[in-house]
């Protein structure tokens, strides 16, 4: 019996509740002709065993209702025989009797050996057991509901389920003398409803963000309450995730907007207009525009105060947004640069010429060229150890970024894989032949396909995913909601009455408690705009 099992047990038998079952009668005590008399009569030194009968016939007299028992002679008994007339005698009593006798007899075998210990030793204890047998542990007696109040025991496990203190906990530190309440607690608990909400909420009517009129909406950044949406109508708008009001319209560009980063306040947008621009979130200036790409910048990775940007011209640029220098040049691709990760050390490119490369940009030096795909590369994810490249020749490739050598090569998808994302060496890829898979690239191996009945029947454009969930979308119209561990389908989020028609979901973002969708279509069908869905819960 483990710990956590034996704590359960603890509190099952201290809550005030000794009725016992069915099951609980004689048939629990050591009936003699089922155990070895070698055993039970082993204790006696001299002469033989009393035969089986001959003691089941004298205890039959013995307990006939006009017999008394004295206390010595019970005494006298050996351990088989007590055990013996006990078995008897149950199976002489009425139920409610036998009831009677399990309440006398059962508070013996109880220990609360939590309260016995020390109080962080008993913490200690208490940490083995998961979050809803804590909840139930806060129930059974006063003592206990305080330890398993306790902060720092929640604070754990909230770090465990990787849940970070929001900052309403941070505005209430204080907590009155001789009063339990722990606020990483509800953390937990406001954090399991959100999860909830996701899984089988009622959805709400979305919030509906109208603008750029007719055109696509081409890159999509959400951070904090604040939301950025690009366009090929040569503006950017900035929205209140929380209004859902048009807070700026970002004018300056002379060409379609094809990327974005965003952090804090600050918004590069590049554009087919050969230039990127930076500008002030809160006011909507434009801090620079940064010249030197000779066609259009269609890709670019923001890290901490420098941006490394991806054109068609098949150069990477990398630059300094506070000055708006341009610090370095990459220069080795024949073809359009398609997509960039950058982590402040390393930046890694893929590029229409099939081929993936990593770089010193401070240098400007290559360090490896990744061979292997067949057809142009469209995705890129990095984690400072692996590169995971896909491409439209099907395939998606997993590489060593010290070494350049190619570790797996993952098949399955039919069609180009259009996105990705990385997690803890959990990849999750969106394909055009409308399947999603979830990888593990350290063995190489698809841990799940997400498909079925509810697939998608068109091809994936997006797609997000955390612990517990992955989000897609897809040109069909709809955002689906999966169980990352299982690739179980949990719900439709979204799915427009154009879907099949030419009702498009560009793009999704979502925080914990928010969803981002950008939705329109190249036919008139779907008015563009961006849906924010809302799953928070009030914790009041």
């Amino acid at each position: 019996m483990t710990l956590a099992q034996s704590l359960r047990c603890s509190m099952s038998s201290l809550r005030v509740n000794y009725v016992p079952s069915a099951m609980r009668s004689a048939k629990h005590f050591i009936r003699l002709d089922e155990v070895d008399r070698s055993v039970i009569w082993g204790e006696q030194t001299l002469g033989t065993a009393p035969r089986h009968e001959d003691l089941t016939r004298s205890f039959s007299v013995m307990f006939m209702p006009e017999v008394t028992i004295s206390g010595d002679g019970l005494l006298s008994w050996s351990g088989p025989e007590k055990l013996l007339a006990l078995d008897e005698l149950i199976d002489r009593c009425e139920p409610t009797q036998v009831k009677h006798m399990m309440q006398v007899i059962e508070p013996q075998f109880q220990r609360d050996f939590i309260s016995l210990l020390p109080r962080e030793l008993a913490l200690h204890v208490l940490s083995f057991l998961e979050p809803k047998d804590l909840l139930q542990a806060a129930q059974t007696c006063r003592y206990w509901r305080i330890l398993a109040e306790d902060n720092l025991l929640w604070r754990e496990k909230c770090k465990e389920e990787g849940i970070d203190e929001p900052l309403y906990i941070r505005r209430k530190k204080v907590i009155k003398p001789g009063f339990t309440h722990s606020p990483w607690k509800s953390a937990y608990i406001r954090q399991h409803r959100i999860d909830t909400n996701w899984r089988r909420g009622d959805l709400k009517s979305p919030k509906v963000l109208k603008g750029h009129d007719d055109h696509v909406i081409t890159c999509l950044q959400f951070c904090g309450n604040r939301i950025v949406s690009g366009s090929d109508d040569n503006t950017l708008k900035v929205w209140s995730a929380v209004t859902g009001k048009c807070l700026r319209t970002l004018v300056g560009h002379t060409g379609g907007v094809w990327s974005s980063q965003m952090r804090d306040n600050i918004i590069i947008s590049g554009s087919t207009d050969r230039t990127l621009k930076v500008w002030n979130a809160e006011t909507g200036e434009c801090i620079h525009t940064l010249y030197g790409h000779t066609s259009t910048v269609r890709c670019m990775h923001l890290h901490e105060k420098r941006v490394v940007s991806g054109s068609r011209d098949a150069t990477l640029r990398v630059w300094d947004i506070e000055t708006g220098q341009c610090l370095h040049v990459l220069m080795g691709h024949v073809a359009a640069v398609r997509c960039v990760q950058y982590d402040g050390r390393r930046v890694v490119s893929g590029a229409y010429d099939f081929m993936v490369k990593v770089w010193d940009p401070e240098t400007e030096t290559c360090l490896h060229t990744l061979q292997g795909h067949t057809n142009r590369v469209y995705s890129l994810q990095f984690d400072g150890i692996h590169v995971v490249s896909g491409s439209l020749d099907t395939s998606i490739r997993v590489w060593d970024v010290e070494t350049g050598n190619c570790i797996h090569t993952l098949t399955g998808h039919q069609s180009l894989t259009s996105g990705m994302e990385l997690k803890d060496n959990i990849l999750v890829s969106g394909n055009a032949d409308s399947t999603v898979k979830i990888w593990d690239i350290k063995t190489g191996q698809c841990l799940q396909t997400l498909q079925g009945p509810h697939k998608h029947q068109s091809a994936v454009t997006c797609l997000q995913f955390n612990k517990n969930f992955v989000i897609t979308s897809s040109d069909d119209g709809t955002v689906k909601l999966w169980d990352l561990r299982t690739g179980e389908f949990i719900r439709n989020l979204v799915t427009l009455e154009s879907g099949g028609s030419g009702g498009v979901v560009w793009r999704i973002r979502a925080s914990n408690t928010k969803l981002v969708c950008a939705v329109g279509s190249r036919n008139g069908t779907e008015e563009t705009k961006l849906l924010v869905l809302d799953f928070d819960v009030d914790m009041k």
